[in-house]
């Protein structure tokens, strides 16, 4: 599904390079992990797959679906499928939570040649989705992540990416500021929304998250590079023995 090849990118108008040669294949069915120290380009990563302008990739391909998208607009990307959670979440005063997802779930089916959504069946859906993320009826309604906690603004996304039903969900740093039971309420959707049809991309600091998702590969970033890759049992490690036994 998504397939990297010898990625490096740096910021734009910037001279120092974030990531220096990544390499990395995720395919439909899977969740990845990837863990590492604070700088080591793990945003960066997540930000240069959904396309933001703020990088410039200087090498090597991102392949999505057998395509190379390195040239493609965020929201090209996007409506090809590839969802991207932010670590902060902007607002968006007088938009509701409502009408922003029915716009752009709307705008990502007429990309794709589909007809709008019918109100009863968007309703249905908005409904359905909520149910299972414990959002009340008047949290719809409330203008986009405006006032919101950071367990409101992360279950926010949660619930965009259900709506939204995208091939690659991309989670960058979706437990911070989560107290236990936002985290698992967070967790709860990532497991009903993933499938064998769908892949998952966790971008984590923390060991506590996978104990609620469980990742089929652990990846450990840094200085730009994935230096070790192994399964769950390689983020309890980290957990035990922090980053240091690797970088040294």
């Amino acid at each position: 599904m998504l397939e990297i090849k010898n990625l490096h990118a740096k910021i734009e108008d910037g001279d120092r390079e974030i990531l220096k040669g990544i390499n990395l294949e995720i395919k439909p069915g899977e969740v990845h992990a990837i863990m590492g120290p604070n700088g080591a380009g793990k945003s960066t990563l997540s930000s240069v797959i959904a396309g933001k302008e703020d990088y410039e990739v200087t090498e090597g391909e991102i392949l999505f679906e057998g395509e190379e998208i390195g040239e493609d607009a965020p929201e090209e990307r996007a409506h090809k499928g590839i969802f991207l959670s932010f670590q902060y979440p902007v607002e968006i005063p007088g938009v509701t939570v409502t009408n922003f997802i029915k716009a752009a779930l709307n705008e990502t089916r007429k990309a794709n040649g589909l007809e709008e959504m019918g109100a009863k069946e968007m309703l249905g859906l908005i409904r359905e989705n909520s149910e299972k993320l414990g959002i009340k009826k008047d949290f719809l309604s409330r203008s986009l992540n405006e006032g919101f906690s950071g367990g409101e603004k992360k279950r926010n996304e949660i619930f965009q990416m259900m709506m939204l039903n995208p091939k690659l969900a991309i989670l960058d740093e979706t437990d911070s500021g989560l107290d236990i039971d936002a985290l698992r309420i967070v967790a709860d959707g990532v497991n009903q929304f993933k499938n064998e049809g769908n892949a998952v991309l966790l971008i984590t600091h923390y060991q506590r998250l996978l104990n609620y998702i469980q990742p089929d590969f652990v990846h450990v970033l840094a200085d730009g590079k994935i230096i070790k890759t192994g399964d769950k049992s390689l983020a309890l490690e980290l957990e035990e023995k922090g980053y240091d036994w690797l970088l040294n």
